[in-house]
């Protein structure tokens, strides 16, 4: 092997005030869900750790809220720059410890620095606006940070997630302590390592692993974070949410979802059976957006469901590093576990399996590109989240049945739309109660688009403008023009 298939895993550690710090008892092992080797460690923080990163996070609060905005956003440009001179070397560790294949890190590499990219930008827009008063009063409204930031982030998108949050925070002028998922650190601390060579100062970016119940506790707590954010499960989210509520914090909340693809009469099978496969497959089906629900139009479900099985059952699943590999391995063997129940209570319940539906191998937590048919509503995997690489289709007698079908559910984060009728594609788009609607394409919002939940998917938006809603509070100055 090559030093890029075979890299040296970095020593894990927690980032408080600028310094890394590494002797600290074992949280966990990070294990490779390639071949289930031990790649490291995870330090845990003490509690004299978390009340330091809080401590350190106020600090750094107070000089990067003065900081001109053209100096935060010299910052940010300096770290995406030096995470893209540095993908060559994050990628590997990347795809070592999360599975995906290489080209799939470097995606994701530089998907991060496109929301710095545009973060870095958006920081001159920022705006604030005059109320028209009464003159000598003159009324007039600002947005300012809203103070240090608790950031929460999952292990399927190690570095975008992240991301996401760091960038808003930066751009906003606040502070943020991250807390990286454990299955995934190493990719996290590189990325944060990014920001302190870039000149970030001191304390303004903190990175701590630990007990989940005793950081959040802490970090949610404390007086001194003024923002929780999560991307992750719904569960998780109710969890911070309702902490925060005992301090009266705002959330941001990007949670699971269950995206359905509608599929029309009258579309090509193959085209949209070849498009799917790319998007339903990518990271092994681990990401909140991915397709989950293929409800397809009697008049096309048959030669659908045929088409997409065909292109699952030829894709190359294999370690990430491996030369033509199309999917790598899931993330963990929790999800292992979870892909085979799925499967087991579908079958049971009717469906039958046309591509897949079992683990490949035995070694490594690899589970076959899957096809399900016939899936009856009444199967856990139509009601629960996958977030795995099965694709369970239904048979629909039209738009509306599917439409009915995918607004039934409690979450509602991303669809997707295939149809040939404009009038029914812009009635569909505004009638699923989701954050994000894609017609005839699969996608998912950048840095530049709001990107958020209906229901227990989620509250506020990444991305775009309106991201800052969540990242600054605006203040009403009202100012009586006279000597007095």
């Amino acid at each position: 092997m090559t030093d890029r298939q075979n890299p040296v895993y970095p020593r894990i550690g927690l980032l408080i005030d600028g310094v890394w710090i590494y002797d600290r008892p074992t949280l966990c092992e990070v294990e490779n869900p390639s071949d289930e080797s031990i790649l490291g460690t995870v330090p845990r923080a003490t509690p004299e750790d978390l009340q330091n990163a809080l401590a350190s996070s106020a600090r750094g609060f107070e000089i990067w809220r003065k900081t001109p905005p053209s100096e935060r956003a010299a910052v940010m440009r300096r770290s995406a720059a030096l995470v893209r001179q540095r993908a060559g070397e994050i990628a590997p560790i990347f795809t070592m410890e999360q599975g995906k294949t290489l080209s799939e890190s470097l995606a994701e590499i530089e998907r991060s620095c496109t929301f710095l990219d545009w973060d870095a930008e958006e920081i001159r827009r920022l705006y604030g606006r005059i109320v028209p008063t009464d003159p000598p009063i003159q009324q007039f409204v600002v947005r300012e940070p809203i103070g240090p930031v608790a950031a929460f982030t999952p292990w399927n998108v190690p570095m975008s997630a992240p991301s996401r949050k760091i960038s808003a925070s930066l751009a906003a002028g606040c502070s943020i302590i991250l807390k990286p998922a454990e299955e995934t650190p190493a990719t996290a601390c590189l990325f944060a390592q990014c920001f302190l060579d870039a000149g970030l100062p001191p304390g303004v970016l903190n990175v701590v692993f630990g007990d989940p119940d005793e950081v959040s506790q802490t970090l949610v707590l404390s007086p001194i974070t003024r923002l929780v954010t999560l991307t992750g499960s719904i569960g998780v989210g109710k969890h911070l949410t309702r902490l925060a509520a005992e301090t009266m914090k705002p959330v941001l909340m990007e949670l699971g979802g269950h995206a359905p693809v509608l599929v029309d009469e009258g579309v090509d099978a193959d085209e949209v059976a070849r498009l799917a496969v790319n998007w339903k497959f990518r990271m092994a089906g681990q990401f909140c957006s991915a397709p989950s629900r293929f409800l397809v139009h009697e008049a096309v479900y048959g030669d659908f469901v045929e088409r997409l099985s065909a292109r699952a059952r030829a894709l190359k699943v294999g370690d990430g590093f491996a030369d033509g590999v199309d999917m790598g391995p899931l993330a963990n063997r929790r999800r292992l576990a979870a892909m085979s129940d799925f499967v087991q209570d579908a079958v049971a319940r009717g469906a039958r399996i046309a591509a897949g539906g079992s683990r490949s191998g035995n070694r490594g937590w690899f589970f076959e590109p899957t096809v399900l048919a016939d899936v009856p509503f009444a199967a856990r995997i139509m009601s629960e989240e996958p977030f795995g690489p099965i694709a369970p289709c239904a048979s629909v007698s039209s738009m509306d049945e599917a439409l009915e079908i995918s607004n039934s559910l409690s979450m509602g984060l991303a669809a997707f739309v295939f149809t040939n009728e404009s009038e029914r594609a812009d009635y569909l788009s505004r009638e699923l109660q989701v954050g994000s609607v894609a017609v005839n394409v699969f996608t998912s919002p950048g840095g530049d688009a709001p990107f958020g939940g209906y229901k227990e998917s989620g509250i506020g938006r990444e991305g775009g403008p309106e991201m800052y809603h969540s990242y600054t509070v605006a203040k009403t100055i009202a100012e009586r023009r006279v000597r007095i």
